[in-house]
């Protein structure tokens, strides 16, 4: 579930407002310097904010301002859809990790056939014709764009010397000796290895989804949870994990089942979701957007013999969660 971001968006809300374009030519309204670091950013992992911390420098020591190209889809998803990779982060979730590194504006460019068959040259033509105040690119080693991806940093380079506009290509940033990618991380996700992505990360991972009215057998049984709606596409693996949860600023603590709630669903009815239980918390959050940290693994999700029995596993996973999360 991915919401496309709105042109002239000042951004997720917060202490630090980002300013959220969707059309290269909008650029030319930007008076100050840009500094632009280039980049899909699945996940904005350790990786991708190494590119982006060197940007945020460069703009600092100039007085610019850090800017973030990347796509509202990931390019295998118009181009080769059946292989197109499950996302860490919808774009809305991308957005917020990316004003949480400190980016003061945003250009998400629709991904589209189009953009795909165009020539590098002629891409990067537009990007200094419009960003007129462009000073300085940042991209990583295997950044790639334009007609069959002949665009290359070193392209950028060559298309860039001359118009004062200076390309820096950034190394990778290794864990256990090889460069993190979203690849990777989607695989130690996947395969429950929560620390090797956080690791990768340099922060848990994390799901942004919408919560959504549920069958309220939570409130029934005296735990009630929010029904999440993610927009991204990559899950742990089924069980029950201890989190915290980000909501409108607010970081609170809570217990999470990734499953099909086999004790009160009917196999027949079972459908994988995402719930939370927030401790010590009990207003309404219907409709509203909660980033959920998955912090560790409590135990895999079981069918108990009948609800006293869940009811009291559930009171023993409350209280482990307290332990680890106040450690």
């Amino acid at each position: 579930m991915t919401r496309a971001p709105r042109a002239n968006d000042p951004g997720p809300k917060g202490p630090h407002a980002m300013r959220i374009l969707n059309d290269i030519t909008k650029l030319r309204r930007e008076r100050r310097g840009i500094f632009l670091a280039l980049g899909f950013f699945d996940g904005v992992h350790r990786g991708h904010r190494r590119v982006i911390a060197r940007c945020e420098g460069a703009a600092r020591r100039r007085g610019g301002q850090t800017w973030v190209l990347t796509f509202d889809t990931h390019p295998q998803r118009v181009l080769d859809p059946e292989n197109a990779p499950r996302l860490l982060t919808s774009t809305a979730h991308k957005l917020k990790l990316l004003q949480q590194a400190g980016v003061d504006g945003c250009l998400v460019l629709p991904f589209t056939r189009e953009l795909a068959g165009e020539e590098p040259e002629r891409f990067v033509g537009r990007l200094l014709a419009n960003a007129r105040t462009l000073k300085h690119i940042f991209a990583g080693q295997d950044w790639r764009f334009g007609r069959n991806r002949r665009g290359t940093p070193a392209l950028l380079k060559k298309q860039a010397a001359g118009t004062g506009v200076r390309v820096s290509v950034v190394s990778p940033e290794l864990w256990r000796g090889s460069p993190i990618s979203s690849t990777r991380i989607r695989t130690a996700v996947q395969e429950g290895s929560l620390r090797e992505a956080k690791g990768m990360l340099g922060r848990d991972f994390s799901i942004l989804g919408t919560v959504v009215r549920g069958r309220h057998l939570g409130t029934r049984i005296g735990y009630p949870t929010a029904n999440l709606d993610p927009h991204n596409e990559v899950w742990p693996p089924f069980g029950v994990y201890a989190a915290h949860a980000r909501i409108d600023g607010r970081r609170l603590v809570g217990v999470v089942n990734v499953g099909t709630c086999p004790t009160v669903v009917r196999a027949d009815d079972a459908k994988p979701s995402i719930e939370i239980h927030l401790l010590d918390f009990s207003q309404s959050l219907d409709g509203q957007d909660i980033e959920i940290s998955f912090a560790a693994r409590l135990r895999n999700e079981h069918r108990f013999c009948d609800v006293d029995h869940l009811k009291r596993q559930i009171a023993r996973d409350v209280r482990k969660a307290r332990r680890m999360l106040a450690q």
